[in-house]
């Protein structure tokens, strides 16, 4: 039974590395398509995404779509051609600009459109793009991406997509690339009328028509391709409204019919996520659209004002604490986690998915910050200390540029002791909030580079961390403190580090507390007595010997 109990445990761990994540694996030959998706292309460069109109019906007996999606855009320079991308089984059936059919050309998963009218440059200019197929079935979500075409226990459809790193294109037509979203759009999904379908943002229009209903939601914020969803149930809604930073926040919640009062009761850490987070990152980024929580079939992601849920309602992860230390079962951690991303992934967006990190080490790191708002500091401590259990330091956390490659699974609990470690180098909460709250306010409603996050953190710690970044962050090894007490003094060195790697690092010494400046070359550190003992700070994540 011991044993079992392990390996349950390893499964869990190895899981929650991929909560969001769905292209967590070591790649090192790289194709023309992983190039198409994952850079800038000529064809892409060249306008500018302004607006989604996304029509969507679903056959849900027949696991089947069709739809088009209207794509507003600008024009930065004149150019003729226009990268699209869907992804096969999924086609694309016309493509019309003012009425005219133009000619496409298929390279795999991308698409490139002829445009007969000059483009001139600041004009703007819409063009429709008409798609169905039966798109790609997820066979274990969120992990291997696409759509869950599930029943619930009384035998209705329960639908949901889930796309993340595999890419919104795996089942509507879109500019495909993390560094440049929409200004806002509308999602009109049809579906059977005794479901309910519920996507981004706000309902704003409802249609019954010959035994369907269309459902149409508006997204006033900008929004990242792969944080667009589509959930279908036979849902039920409550709601609340929330006083926050920036006024009344409406909270809905949409849920299976038998779940309603269980989901009354455990929905209950949403309210407490968002006293602790906008307490500690600033307002909620999307008022306008407001705070949803929808329970799916699977076990739940990030998506922009529609967080998907499907922890069965149990707290911790699936009922276990990622930690082991008792702290990770004092909330749900799906509700926390993903709606954490509304800070870290919605608001500030990767522009390169090698730079998921950002997404996923600070909102891995929100969790013990959850826990020091509502239960305080050593408990936050405790918990972010645990989580070091499921590293692996298998990859570095960035990944390759240009092809659509993430970093390391390391992401979520190595990036969280990375940023766990400078709040020690801060060394003052307050100070430390106002960065986290001043980030969110920098970059409101961006997409950003790892260089950007670098400067910013660098400019407010007032602080060369770029040895640290380049060590934690680009390199698998962790900076190893070795110490000797010698004839009463303490000599001691950084080992495994990169060249000029010198962090601060506070250590207790006969009992009290000092801040050491440690470098590769060996120095010395005295006192008036005999040095006896000494013990490293626990939340810097260095190692000791």
């Amino acid at each position: 039974m011991k044993n079992i109990k392990i390996i349950v445990a390893i499964i869990l761990l190895m899981g929650i590395q991929q909560v969001s994540a769905q292209l967590l694996q070591d790649k090192n030959q790289f194709t023309r398509q992983d190039t198409l998706r994952g850079s800038i292309t000529q064809e892409r460069a060249w306008w500018d995404l302004k607006y989604y109109d996304l029509e969507v019906e679903v056959f849900p007996d027949r696991k089947f779509i069709k739809g088009q999606n209207t794509i507003t855009y600008t024009v930065n320079e004149p150019y003729q051609l226009m990268q699209v991308d869907l992804q096969a089984p999924m086609k694309i059936t016309k493509v019309t600009q003012n009425g005219k059919n133009l000619l496409v050309t298929d390279e795999g998963n991308t698409h490139f459109i002829k445009l007969i009218n000059n483009q001139k440059t600041g004009k703007e200019y819409e063009v429709v793009v008409h798609f169905e197929g039966e798109p790609r079935e997820a066979r274990n979500a969120p992990w291997d991406g696409g759509f869950s075409w599930k029943k619930d226990k009384n035998g209705k459809h329960f639908i949901a997509t889930s796309n993340q790193g595999l890419g919104a294109s795996v089942w509507w037509p879109c500019k495909d690339h993390m560094y440049q979203e929409p200004e806002g759009m509308t999602i009109t999904a049809t579906v059977p009328e005794d479901l309910i379908c519920v996507s981004n943002g706000r309902l704003i229009k409802e249609k019954n028509k010959g035994g369907k209903t269309a459902y149409t939601w508006q997204v006033k914020n900008p929004i990242n391709n792969y944080g667009v969803n589509l959930n279908i149930g036979d849902y039920v809604n409550f709601s609340e409204v929330y006083d926050g930073e920036k006024g009344d926040l409406d909270m809905d919640y949409w849920v299976l019919k038998d779940n309603l009062e269980k989901a009354k009761e455990h929905f209950k850490d949403a309210p407490k996520m968002m006293k602790a987070f906008e307490h500690w990152f600033g307002p909620y980024p999307f008022y306008e659209d407001s705070f949803k929580l929808v329970e799916v079939p699977y076990l739940g992601m990030e998506h922009q004002s529609s967080v998907t849920y499907g922890n069965k309602y149990v707290k911790g992860y699936l009922g276990q604490d990622l930690s082991r230390t008792g702290w990770g079962l004092k909330f749900d951690f799906i509700i926390i986690h993903e709606a954490g991303h509304e800070w870290f992934a919605n608001n500030i967006t990767n522009k390169d998915i090698a730079d998921m990190w950002i997404h996923e080490g600070f909102t891995a790191y929100s969790e013990s910050l959850f826990l020091d708002y509502h239960y305080g500091t050593d408990a936050a401590n405790a918990y972010v200390i645990g989580t070091r259990r499921s590293i692996q330091n298998d990859r570095p956390l960035i990944g390759v540029y240009g092809v659509n490659n993430e970093g390391s699974g390391d992401m979520y609990y190595k990036g969280a002791n990375l940023l766990h470690t400078l709040r020690q180098i801060v060394s003052n909460d307050e100070k430390w909030r106002s960065i986290l709250r001043g980030m969110n306010e920098t970059f409101y409603h961006r997409t950003v580079t790892t260089q950007e996050i670098e400067d910013y953190l660098n400019k407010n710690i007032d602080l060369d961390l770029k040895p640290i970044f380049d060590q934690y962050l680009r390199t698998t090894d962790i900076p190893l403190f070795k110490y000797e007490i010698k004839d009463g003094k303490l000599y001691y060195h950084y080992d495994n580090v990169v060249t000029g790697f010198s962090m601060p690092l506070q250590v207790a010494i006969n009992g009290t507390l000092h801040m050491l400046q440690p470098q590769e070359e060996e120095q010395v550190f005295s006192l008036d007595q005999l040095i006896e003992k000494v013990e490293v700070n626990p939340n810097f994540y260095v190692g000791v010997q």
